[in-house]
């Protein structure tokens, strides 16, 4: 027998929009539990929302529960009273309808439950109250005489009505006062009395011919298509905007987009700012001309099927108009004042407390700006162009516009200096010095922008790592993963060959940010020079720490540039993800970063997309497997090289703790010995075979290398795959004759060498 189909219709006040696709889940989700937790078979569950109901429709519910017998085993015969009466109230018996079994030779108590089937009706009046009181909504209120008690209903807005159908049976169901019933109510205004409901079945086709359009992706539809017709009935276009498309269809139980036209003088004003005026205050969308131009015109979203359409325009035009009236305000008196006089009021504004003001952020990136065109780093950009961006870049955050809409900082700052009539590059510069925000956001390709955008996502990055303040799990309170994606994209996408393994760029940072050197010996030329002298000090220790105290007494105070490396591992691990989200194999991102002293992020990406295509070569599978195999037989057989017999150091050069510098030069004369020993038999075919090609692989791939044609490269290693390949097929590695033996073993560990050369292939899997 088919099952009944279930309504459930939780009618209130107006839901905001921004909270129905949550409360969507979480009926589905609060249902699922109750029916679950009463073993009712659930088959598909259709979920929809208004600005003034949720419902759910569950098709094919059993009539009723089947009967269930459980068993749960408890205390052995002879236990303690306290255990044996706890072990009957967790399962609802008395101790009369205890069993007792033998269980290994043990009397043991069973109990046994019975329990009967239910009507589904019965089991969903008991699960509609549960569902409501235990509903989580991001915010939510008490109201009426029973809002006094702690203990009274919540809900989003006041809960008015519930319809409760199995088939076409009403399941009765009381809450706070609210009983369920048959009826509901249709469009506020064409059809506000009740409307009686049959069964799930009737349920949408009822409220449409009421004016509600109860599926939310129908009125979405609606919306959409509406607005984009209303447009295009103008010779228009509608700029999309799919968020407010959802926003609309959340405030509409009857969705009539209607298109006006607002006073041409408007469009004076920045178009980013008429579009989110019209989409922030009114909810409208906006329209460009053929030409792609903002056209003066609007799109909104009537609640109503008007008989007179132009007056509901009329009154969306007003209102409209008077909130552009004030963005127009606000764009000429911040034209008032210079964007020069806007920055000098940075210095109000706390951007850390460990960090300074805004002010003295952008005194920070200004320098970091130029110097990074001075070092050529950022090819093409004019020094006095890219500091002067760089200080006037966060001047609109003064701005009354910017104060009105956030969302607009670095866009009005270029809309001001474009007014001032600063040179193109430096407002380019202020407009996109944020990007890229997103993962899919536009790179800055114009070099003075390419350099102030680095420069002042650099500065976040190293100073708040130097404090210490470094993203944790799913807390990144400064957007710091964000500023070195950020980071890796510029650099990547404009291809800029910057060693982030070198400390210039934070100890510069480090030294502006708390203000250890004057800004005389700052501005001097050689403080660059004595820091590339310094670069490779180790951080920590005795010569990291007090270096900068040492050079000329310039430097009052020790700098710790320890937290740069930590912030090098930062940008490796972006980098992975980054590429992971790319398509590239996260196994050989591990590959090639496991090579380490790498931190030209252009052109170990170029090693990673060449040793991908590599892989996804035939050449390239049987190399690995060569490989794998090679270093299988050199773990097993426990190979350290033909040093093997001087002690491990655990140094890298072996000869790094000798002391005895007349030992050590007999240790170094050995080694050089045994390394140019020729064979002392003669070769097989294939041995001599992998000799040649390793002898001509091996300077191949370096000078690939060398010369970062990775392809090429890796064509050298490709060259490997038929000598190792016949290598196994025809010579015996763990040969009777110790000599040979032991050079066909260091001989597995060249061409290991030689391919690590190019990538740890131990890390790729496969």
């Amino acid at each position: 027998m088919s099952g009944s189909d279930f309504l459930l219709e939780l009618r209130c006040e107006e839901v905001p929009a921004r909270m129905q696709a949550g409360a969507r889940a979480e009926l589905e989700k609060l249902f699922r539990r109750e029916m679950d937790a009463a073993g009712v078979a659930l088959g598909e569950i259709t979920v929809w929302s208004t600005p003034r109901r949720l419902a759910l429709i569950a098709r094919g519910l059993p009539e009723a529960t089947e009967a269930v017998r459980e068993e749960a085993k408890g205390p052995p015969e002879g236990a303690p009273d306290q255990a044996v009466d706890g072990f009957c109230r967790k399962n609802g018996v008395t101790r009369d309808q205890l069993e007792l079994r033998d269980v290994k030779g043990r009397n043991t108590y069973f109990a046994v439950i019975e329990k009967p089937g239910r009507e589904v009706k019965d089991l969903l009046a008991d699960a509609i109250p549960a569902i409501i009181r235990d509903f989580a909504w991001p915010k939510s209120m008490r109201w009426g005489a029973n809002s006094i008690s702690t203990e009274s209903l919540r809900w989003v807005r006041p809960l008015s009505g519930i319809v409760a159908i199995l088939g076409e049976d009403l399941v009765e169901c009381q809450v706070d006062g609210i009983q369920s019933g048959y009826a509901t109510h249709g469009h506020r205004f064409h059809c506000p009395g009740e409307i009686t409901i049959g069964s799930a079945d009737d349920y949408a086709e009822k409220l449409r011919a009421c004016h509600v359009i109860v599926d939310h992706e129908e009125r979405q539809d609606s919306v959409r298509e509406g607005a984009k017709k209303a447009a295009e009935a103008a010779g228009l276009t509608l700029v999309e905007d799919e968020g407010l498309v959802i926003e609309n269809a959340g405030l509409t139980e009857w969705p009539v987009p209607l298109l006006g036209r607002f006073d041409e003088d408007f469009l004076d004003v920045p178009p980013e700012v008429i579009q989110l005026t019209a989409r922030v205050n009114q909810k409208y969308f906006v329209c460009e001309d053929k030409a792609g131009k903002l056209a003066n015109a609007f799109v909104c979203t009537a609640n109503i099927a008007a008989e007179d359409p132009a007056v509901v325009v009329d009154g969306n035009r007003k209102v409209l108009a008077a909130r552009l009236s004030d963005a127009r305000f606000f764009w000429e008196l911040d034209q008032k004042t210079t964007l020069a006089e806007h920055a000098k009021k940075l210095e109000r504004i706390t951007f850390h407390e460990k960090l300074g003001t805004v002010a003295d952020k952008v005194e920070r990136v200004a320098k970091l700006a130029r110097w990074l065109c001075e070092e050529g780093i950022v090819k093409g950009a004019d020094p006095d162009l890219a500091e002067q961006a760089a200080r006037l870049c966060k001047a609109d955050l003064v701005t009354e516009m910017v104060g009105e809409f956030p969302e607009l900082q670095g866009v009005m700052g270029g809309y001001y200096a474009e007014k001032e009539g600063l040179p193109q590059e430096v407002s380019d510069a202020i407009r996109d010095h944020y990007k890229p925000v997103g993962q899919g956001d536009e790179v800055p390709t114009a070099p003075v922008t390419v350099a102030v955008s680095l420069a002042d996502k650099l500065d976040t990055l190293a100073g708040f790592f130097s404090m210490g303040e470094t993203p944790t799990g799913s807390k990144d309170p400064f957007a710091l993963r964000r500023a070195a994606l950020g980071i890796l994209r510029l650099l990547t996408e404009n291809e800029l060959r910057l060693s982030l393994h070198k400390p210039e760029l934070f100890i510069i940072n480090n030294l502006l940010e708390h203000h250890q050197a004057d800004e005389e010996i700052l501005q001097r030329r050689d403080i660059f020079d004595w820091i590339s002298d310094v670069a490779d000090i180790e951080p920590r220790g005795e010569q990291g720490d007090y270096a900068l105290a040492e050079i000329r007494g310039e430097v009052e105070a020790p700098l710790d540039v320890g937290y740069m490396y930590d912030l090098l591992d930062f940008f490796a691990d972006r980098l992975k993800v980054q590429q992971r989200e790319a398509g590239v194999r996260h196994d050989l991102i591990d590959a090639v970063f496991a090579l380490g002293g790498e931190d030209d992020l252009v052109r170990l990406l170029a090693r990673v997309h060449a040793l991908q295509s590599f892989m996804d070569t035939e050449d390239g599978a049987n190399l690995l497997a060569g490989y794998k195999r090679a270093a299988n037989i050199l773990k097993k057989e426990d190979w350290h090289g033909i040093e093997g017999e001087i002690a491990q150091t655990g140094e890298e050069d072996p000869l790094s703790e000798v002391d005895d510098p007349d030992l050590k030069e007999v240790v170094a004369a050995k080694m050089a010995d045994r390394h140019a020993r020729q064979l002392s038999y003669s070769p097989e075919p294939a041995e001599k075979a992998l000799i040649e090609a390793l002898n001509a692989a091996e300077p191949s791939a370096a000078q690939g290398i060398a010369a970062e044609d990775f392809e090429a490269a890796m064509a050298a290693l490709a060259s490997l795959r038929a000598p190792i390949d016949r290598f196994f097929d025809e010579v015996t590695v763990n040969d009777d004759d110790q000599n040979k033996r032991t050079s066909r073993l260091d001989m597995l560990a060249r061409f290991r060498a030689a391919v690590h050369n190019v990538a740890d292939f131990s890390r790729i899997e496969g």
